[in-house]
């Protein structure tokens, strides 16, 4: 068993393999994208090898947040992301079935500073806001990624271990709640046989890094969806 396993195992987070298939056999409803892109994507996006889908000038056509968003408070950005009442992240997935991980270790050296979704292979991964795809790209850590903000620039969403993209993604473009961004997968580092999204919110920092931002727990703004009534 490897240590991500057995810090799954700790927290809780493992999904059976008969609750899997169960959420794999139900049928799923289509998430379209609402907005089609200036450009269409690269073939690649839709295989697991490394692709990129910013715009054709390498800028994302995104608005920067203004300095006084910026030099808001972690509380106040708490706040400011419980009444964005966010979408939970992958379809299929309820609040109550989430997994606190953001303080596991990882790796020995570094912690987690996100949430693992576990979900069926191939699952919807939806937009959490409305707001702009920042970029759509390759790494080793993460696999297939997307990187998105608010509509205000404020916050950054980071979606990890794509399976594939929607065809539709591209950086830049405007997106809703709900949309679909891509779909569940294992690439990058993610072990090959525990299909999940790694789901990260973080602050858009003053130097505009958003790879960079600080990372925000997103259990307990996802978990509090579920219990407003």
């Amino acid at each position: 068993m490897t240590g991500w396993s057995r810090d799954l195992l700790r927290s809780g987070g493992i999904v059976s393999a008969t609750a899997l298939a169960l959420l794999a056999a139900c049928a799923r409803p289509r998430y379209p994208i609402t907005t089609a892109p200036a450009t269409a994507p690269s073939p690649a996006a839709k295989t697991n090898k490394p692709a990129r889908h910013d715009s054709a000038d390498g800028s994302t056509a995104v608005p920067l947040a203004t300095a006084a968003v910026l030099g808001s408070s972690m509380e106040e950005d708490v706040e400011y992301l419980h009444s964005r009442r966010l979408t939970l992240p992958v379809a299929g997935i309820r609040p109550d079935q989430l997994t606190d991980s953001f303080e596991e270790p990882r790796d020995g050296s570094r912690r987690h500073r996100a949430i693992d979704i576990l979900a069926p292979r191939g699952s919807p991964v939806l937009a959490a806001d409305d707001g702009h795809v920042l970029r759509v790209s390759w790494n080793n850590a993460g696999g297939n990624t997307v990187y998105a903000t608010d509509t205000e620039g404020r916050i950054v969403y980071y979606y990890a271990h794509l399976d594939h993209y929607h065809e539709s993604i591209v950086a830049g473009m405007p997106i809703s709640k709900g949309d679909t961004l891509g779909f569940v997968g294992t690439t990058g580092n993610a072990p090959k046989d525990i299909p999940h999204l790694h789901f990260q919110i973080m602050r858009m920092p003053h130097d505009g890094k958003y790879w960079n931002g600080e990372p925000i727990n997103p259990f307990s703004i996802l978990r509090s969806e579920g219990e407003r009534p």
